[in-house]
């Protein structure tokens, strides 16, 4: 038996751009072509974009996206493509009407089938169960001699199912499009072992890669063999096309990345494609010398370059000089545009007309850089990008129309001790290649504080961080209550705090601008609970 050549194409597509799309698949099957493979495969819904929501329901884009499938397979075969064929992802329409999430298989300048999703994924960031209809029949593809099985992602997770019923095939093959979350590459290896395991045949795992809103694909397409091998393996956050021949020795192994590195790229790919595929080129955000608006501009630079980043450094009465000083060294290291802005004047004829105290009084100098911010964004046609953490987030410690105002912010699913990690790898990371830290020292050491009346530490309001972040992961992202906090033995004290936090701040978070999901939980799609609620934790008897 001949062994057939697959290549796996890993894109960063973009929803809605059928043509760009349909040119990016073109132009790897052309690549491809040249390597040898005669099966191109790309991710899931890639001439569509992925996810395309609700837009899949709209006729008109369903339309559009039966020309582009026509289009792809007529210009592969003008361009004397047509012999390879091409598993290409996309919006299907089934016979009742409803859309469908499918693969189309190209060859000659035709669709020469169709397979269309059969579990339709319906928890966490995932709604299609409501969008699309399900399919029903499998699909196997005769390739050179080889019988080659496809399924769309979720149908490789479901126990039993279309991979169950393959039959004896030579290979799977499974397009992806499937978010990032720290530590899920080992569960999607795992997972695909056991079913290679299963089949006795090896499975090949082509996933999409790039920011679409608050998701980021990672890519790390891969082969694995049924004993669990990894035959061959794409890096992570990058183009990739991956050759393997199908009953052959292994192929290409991508270096390994440590999940600092995985959890940073993540987010400087999500905040990339925010700004780019929305037509824009540059970001403002203020620096105030701490290590979360240090670490954000410096994924910010990582994403756009340096020059495109423009930093603002709003002193008031309260700022110290080693935070204006870190403010500039940052900005000097990462080439951004500084800008200093002094917000005294403006805070003070706001005092003069208001006479607020306290907190309120405090909110106004957070507002006041808010509106500099945004107005700066207004004028230099750029997105503004909010600087908070996740653990801000869940406690409610951002004030509304102040620190919360932009378009993006590219902490919003890193608590803050995960922020000092990811600065500390980035640091380390800079000294590995030869180059200067981006992240001043000071701001990783110093302790956090606002900076909005004297002396302020945050420390002042919150328990310690590493303590508070552990509570919230348990709370927030394992869903424990108040027995079982109590139970594992935190302060009653520190725990009716902290939930009382969290669960009077949900109004701030639905206001919180998009930011990339990193972890199994993102504040958003993940957490969906109501603002007005009675119900609070409390001792179960």
């Amino acid at each position: 038996m001949s062994t057939p050549r697959i290549a796996l194409a890993q894109i960063n597509t973009c929803v809605g751009d059928i043509a760009g799309n349909g040119q990016l698949v073109v132009e790897s099957v052309r690549r491809a072509r040249d390597h040898g493979a005669v099966l191109v495969a790309f991710p899931e819904m890639t001439l569509t974009g992925y996810p395309v929501e609700d837009l899949a329901l709209r006729e008109s884009f369903q339309r559009a996206a039966a020309r582009g499938v026509d289009d792809v397979a007529a210009t592969l075969e003008s361009q004397g493509l047509g012999d390879v064929t091409v598993v290409l992802g996309t919006l299907g329409v089934a016979d009742d009407g409803r859309p469908t999430n499918r693969a189309v298989i190209l060859k000659g300048g035709v669709v020469a089938a169709t397979y269309d999703k059969h579990h339709l994924p319906n928890y966490g960031v995932f709604d299609e169960h409501r969008i699309f209809a399900a399919g029903t029949e499998p699909c196997v593809l005769d390739i050179a001699d080889a019988r080659i099985g496809l399924v769309i992602c979720e149908d490789m997770w479901r126990e039993g199912g279309p991979v169950a019923d393959m039959g004896d095939i030579d290979a799977l093959v499974v397009i992806n499009g499937s978010p990032y979350e720290e530590g899920k590459g080992h569960v999607r290896a795992e997972l695909a072992g056991r079913r290679a395991r299963e089949l006795n045949a090896p499975v090949a795992y082509v996933n999409l890669w790039g920011g679409q809103d608050d998701l980021v694909f990672d890519g790390h397409s891969f082969v694995v063999a049924p004993d669990g091998t990894t035959l061959a393996s794409a890096p992570g956050f990058q183009d990739a096309l991956l050759l393997w021949d199908v009953g052959a020795k292994p192929g290409p192994l991508a270096p390994a990345q440590d999940e600092d590195a995985q959890v940073y790229w993540a987010c400087v790919t999500g905040l990339r494609d925010y700004v780019v595929k929305n037509g824009l080129t540059k970001v403002v955000l203020g620096l105030s010398g701490g290590i979360d608006s240090a670490l954000a501009a410096t994924m910010a630079a990582d994403a756009i370059g340096g020059a495109n980043v423009i930093g603002v450094s709003m002193p008031s009465r309260y700022s110290s000089d080693h935070s204006k000083d870190d403010a500039w060294e940052l900005a000097g290291n990462l080439g951004a545009d500084y800008r200093i802005q002094p917000i005294e004047p403006m805070v003070a004829a706001f005092d003069a007309e208001l006479g607020l105290t306290g907190v309120a009084a405090e909110n106004i100098q957070a507002r006041v850089r808010g509106m500099i911010i945004m107005g700066l964004a207004n004028s230099e046609n750029a997105f503004a990008l909010a600087t908070g953490n996740k653990t801000e987030l869940a406690t409610g410690y951002s004030t509304m129309y102040g620190d919360a105002v932009g378009a993006f912010a590219p902490l919003k699913d890193l608590d803050k001790t995960r922020v000092w990690d990811l600065s500390r790898w980035r640091n380390a990371h800079a000294t590995a290649h030869g180059e200067t830290p981006p992240i001043p020292a000071n701001s990783i050491d110093k302790p956090p504080s606002a900076e909005l009346r004297p002396g302020q530490v945050d420390q002042d309001s919150l328990p310690p961080y590493a303590l508070l972040d552990e509570v919230l992961d348990a709370y927030v992202e394992h869903a424990e209550g108040r027995a079982e906090l109590l139970a594992r033995g935190f302060d009653e004290a520190v725990v009716d705090r902290v939930l009382s936090l969290v669960d009077r701040a949900e109004w701030k978070r639905r206001q919180y601008p998009p930011g990339p999901k990193v972890t199994a939980l993102a504040f958003g799609r993940d957490r969906r609970l109501p603002i007005t609620s009675r119900w609070r934790e409390k001792v179960e008897p």
